[in-house]
């Protein structure tokens, strides 16, 4: 690795200098197909944007918008000009945008939302003490019809500066800054980019957003560094969505979440699948049953890759490949040493159960104002996912459980505090608890447990939903909400989640 790195060189620029500038990076649902010399040139326009503006190098900036050409071009004309952009989803409401803003102090923001949405989230944070600006960019769309004025210098920075900030949900429910080198984005390329083996002619279609690590390094990452092409979806992203995609754009690649996979039989047969261009699937971001690996290979023809990740390790850092056994997750990737731990922190023997812990270059450097959850989660030389697990002498990987009661939601980590939080607010609510149960295709969904202050509530139940409508992003609503009329618990008063759970799968 070099001292300095020019992130916008290593993802973008060797490309236009080695003459493949034509070559398409990003379908885009508005701008259509943009070439990697557009988006370039466009990147660049944006740092001299930020130059006019008067933002001073190595601030940090909330990148606020959906999947799109433009959004990538904000990310890319960050680092151009030494910013460093904290990607965030448009669909977590106003109250968990402003919590990241204040919690990061981000100077500025770029949106890309809409405009009723824009103004107030705008007002909002022009109230925050350390907030410097709204941009709304349309330079991509300038770089697209030739008006391409004079550009900066792209900043350099040492390999260890921090270059990317992604938020990841919390056991409290408040979402933690984890902090990433300009290093490990590169070095996500040399990891699982290895197992992945993209090239100039692949086209990535991935529905997990630029806002989650999994979909960041789906879209930006990995086909950037290739010099591939990335579809990019707006909105939000079901079966039949992802279904038009593949028939539309003819992806060679897939990377996708086990719910999508496991609605996809019902929306075409395997003859009608036969005509797409697919070489491989992705499936990551929840656990994923052997059985429905298998059924979706049979549907597309073609293999499924396993992976297990975490934000504080940037991607998928577990991975299926020819050494992994039958039915494991699978194994670490290049770079990345896999063991399992106990509580004292002491490597455990073969097929023992215990903390999967993660060491290599892509581990972040910790987490923002969080000094206690990062003493524990990164600790003994690298990082805890929070997930139990167990590894063979060959070295195959077996995910179990997660540490803790978060609930992972079509790659979502969600903390069922934060639900609650929420159903105990509404009026008539005595008592609640939010559980992870499996559905009919055996994949993760959150079920609520209401309890009534009142036996007679008859319209408790559309107050309580209601209420997660107003106050929760759309993936952190319970599927399934129950009324009660009292919660079990242990001999000791505790909240005995397990006989929930149990309740749940009967």
């Amino acid at each position: 690795m070099p001292e300095t790195i020019d992130l916008v060189e290593s993802f973008v620029g060797k490309h236009v200098v080695a003459g493949h500038g034509d070559r398409i990076s990003y379908i885009d649902a508005d701008l259509g197909k943009v070439s990697y010399q557009q988006l370039y040139h466009a990147a660049g326009l944006f740092a001299a944007r930020l130059a006019a503006r008067g933002i001073r190098s190595g601030s940090r900036c909330l990148v606020v918008a959906d999947d799109s050409a433009t959004a990538v071009t904000a990310i890319i004309g960050l680092w151009w000009y030494g910013c460093i952009p904290v990607p965030v989803s448009p669909y977590l409401t106003e109250k968990e945008i402003g919590f990241i803003a204040e919690d990061s102090s981000a100077a500025f923001v770029y949106l890309d939302v809409p405009s009723g949405k824009r103004t107030s989230l705008a007002a909002l944070l022009s109230g925050l003490e350390q907030f410097d600006s709204a941009l709304v960019v349309d330079d991509l769309a300038s770089a697209a019809a030739g008006q391409v004025g004079e550009l900066l210098a792209c900043a350099r920075s040492s390999g260890r500066q921090e270059a990317l900030v992604q938020y990841t949900s919390g056991s409290t429910g408040l979402a933690k800054g984890v902090l990433h080198s300009a290093a490990a984005l590169l070095e996500v390329s040399a990891g699982f980019g290895q197992i992945l083996a993209l090239d100039p002619s692949d086209t990535v279609l991935s529905t997990a957003k630029l806002s989650f690590g999994y979909g960041f390094g789906n879209s930006v990452l990995l086909p950037l560094t290739a010099g591939a092409c990335t579809v990019l979806l707006r909105g939000g992203i079901d079966a039949y969505v992802v279904a038009s995609a593949i028939r539309t754009h003819q992806p060679t690649v897939l990377c996708s979440v086990p719910r999508i996979y496991a609605a996809l039989p019902r929306i075409f047969s395997a003859g009608e699948t036969s005509n797409h261009a697919l070489r491989l699937a992705i499936t990551a971001g929840e656990r994923c049953p052997a059985e429905l690996i298998e059924a979706t290979e049979l549907l597309l023809g073609v293999p499924v890759l396993n992976g297990l990740g975490a934000t504080e390790a940037l991607h998928i850092v577990i991975a299926t490949t020819d050494r992994s056994e039958p039915g494991a997750t699978g194994c670490a990737v290049p770079g990345a040493v896999a063991t399992v731990r106990g509580d004292d922190g002491q490597v455990l023997p073969d097929d023992t159960e215990g903390r999967l812990h993660i060491a290599g270059p892509t581990v972040a450097a910790g987490y923002l104002n969080r000094p206690d959850a990062e003493r524990r989660t990164f600790a003994d030389g690298g990082v805890y996912t929070g997930d139990i697990a167990q590894i063979s002498s060959e070295g195959s990987i077996r995910y179990l459980a997660r540490t803790d009661d978060m609930l992972n939601l079509g790659g979502h980590k969600v903390a069922p505090g934060e639900i609650e939080t929420v159903i105990q607010a509404v009026p008539g609510v005595a008592d609640c608890a939010v559980i992870a149960a499996h559905n009919a295709d055996g994949l993760d969904e959150a079920v609520a447990y209401v309890v009534p202050a009142a036996p007679d509530s008859p319209t408790l139940r559309s107050a309580v939903m209601s209420a997660l409508r107003t106050d929760l992003a759309p993936f952190k609503r319970p599927n399934r909400i129950e009324i009660v009329e009292s919660l079990p618990t242990t001999s000791t008063g505790k909240l005995a989640r397990f006989q929930l759970r149990t309740l749940a799968a009967n």
